[in-house]
């Protein structure tokens, strides 16, 4: 394993605002606060969310994240539903990464029942794993650059491979971004002739698009103006917030959970958990694209070695599945940071409690803290650097 971090250079922090004396009301001088509400159909809130904001002129001096628009009683219904009628509603979770979340509901229930999916299968959870990461980051990368005033460019090429992507999901899955495919002990069906040369193709055209987009954006002038020094994160908040993904690594913080609990088959695979110093919005979009190229090594590694065989533990029993009494908590490293499912089992073909713990909802939480003293602009990229889904944050 390369322990070794890969480190990212920054400008300094920007120096913290201070805030002015607020005037008399009857006064009408410069310093008076302005409340404003962003949302919910503002369009760089990524979903039916709003931003109440209080403003020093054009400076952020109280933010108030309000979201429940989408609230759709997930864990309730999980807990009247049977644990395999459960996997198609993780789905709606993250519905950019709903693989990952099949895995992560899976792995927890298997770890309650004691059953173990067989190698292929392990290999096909990885490769569906390390390509929803990939099409997670290069949409986030082209939203980021649209929430700073770029034209549509830049998300029309990021949605052009993700496209790519999403067509090897519908030939496996049946469907390019609900896709209900993990289950407990292994997989639904094997992979469709012609599937993994397919795969191949695409994971091995992708480092010249990536080559070729961060050459044209990571030393852009204006990205850097807008993104250094901005909506940073300083670890022991990061840390202190249960802030996980993506974000708390681009605040220093080496922390991955396929190095820490090597879920899966992740302890076969030699790749690097890149690093930020600063943890600003710079940061954050350099981590994702870092984690794109680690994905792209992991991704090789595990086309290249996959073997042949069963998808399904033959303990597994799709009918009349009653695991033993018990409580769990499975988790993984999804694209946006650690998704965990924690269950309570009494035996019965229904989980008697049933808990999603989020990453998008855990990260969205210190978005005040990273936007204070920034100016009203910069809290959209904020918010664009979060990488959130309304989808999981409400549940």
């Amino acid at each position: 394993m390369n322990s070794e971090p890969a480190k990212l250079e920054n400008a300094p922090l920007a120096k913290p605002y201070e805030l002015r004396p607020k005037a008399l009301a009857d006064g009408g001088q410069p310093g008076e606060l302005l409340e404003i509400s962003m949302g919910p159909q503002h369009p760089s809130t990524h979903g039916v969310f709003r931003m109440d904001v209080v403003l020093d002129g054009e400076r952020v001096v109280k933010l108030k994240p309000v979201f429940g628009y989408l609230h759709r009683n997930h864990e309730k219904i999980g807990e009247n539903t049977t644990y395999l009628g459960s996997m198609p509603y993780t789905d709606r979770l993250d519905y950019f990464c709903s693989l990952t979340s099949n895995w992560a509901y899976a792995l927890a229930v298997e770890k309650l029942a004691g059953l173990q999916a067989p190698e292929r299968a392990e290999y096909i959870r990885v490769i569906t794993a390390e390509l929803t990461r990939l099409q997670n980051h290069i949409s986030l990368v082209g939203f980021l650059l649209q929430d700073m005033g770029a034209s549509g460019t830049p998300l029309m090429y990021a949605f052009r491979e993700r496209e790519k992507i999403l067509d090897l999901f519908e030939s496996l899955t049946g469907a390019r971004m609900m896709c209900n495919y993990m289950r407990f002990g292994g997989c639904r069906c094997d992979l469709p002739p012609g599937w993994l040369d397919q795969a191949r193709q695409v994971v091995g055209e992708f480092p010249r698009f990536l080559d070729e987009f961060e050459a044209l954006l990571s030393g852009n002038e204006i990205l850097l103006s807008r993104t250094q020094g901005v909506g940073a994160l300083p670890p022991e908040l990061a840390v202190n917030a249960g802030i996980t993904g993506p974000m708390l690594r681009a605040s220093g913080v080496n922390y991955d959970i396929r190095k820490v609990d090597k879920y899966g088959i992740y302890d076969r695979f030699d790749f690097r958990v890149p690093l930020g110093d600063h943890g600003d919005v710079y940061d954050r979009y350099m981590m994702r694209v870092l984690e794109m190229r680690a994905s792209l090594k992991i991704l090789e590694a595990a086309l290249r070695d996959i073997p042949d065989g069963p998808i399904m533990d033959p303990k597994s029993k799709l009918r009349g599945f009653r695991p033993r009494a018990g409580e769990v908590y499975g988790r993984i490293e999804s694209p946006k940071g650690e998704l965990g499912f924690y269950l309570i089992s009494d035996g019965s073909p229904k989980p008697c409690r049933y808990r999603v713990r989020p990453p998008s909802f855990i990260n969205l939480t210190i978005l005040e803290d990273m936007c204070l003293g920034h100016y009203v602009a910069d809290a959209v990229i904020i918010l664009g650097s979060v990488d959130i889904v309304m989808g999981e944050v409400d549940r």
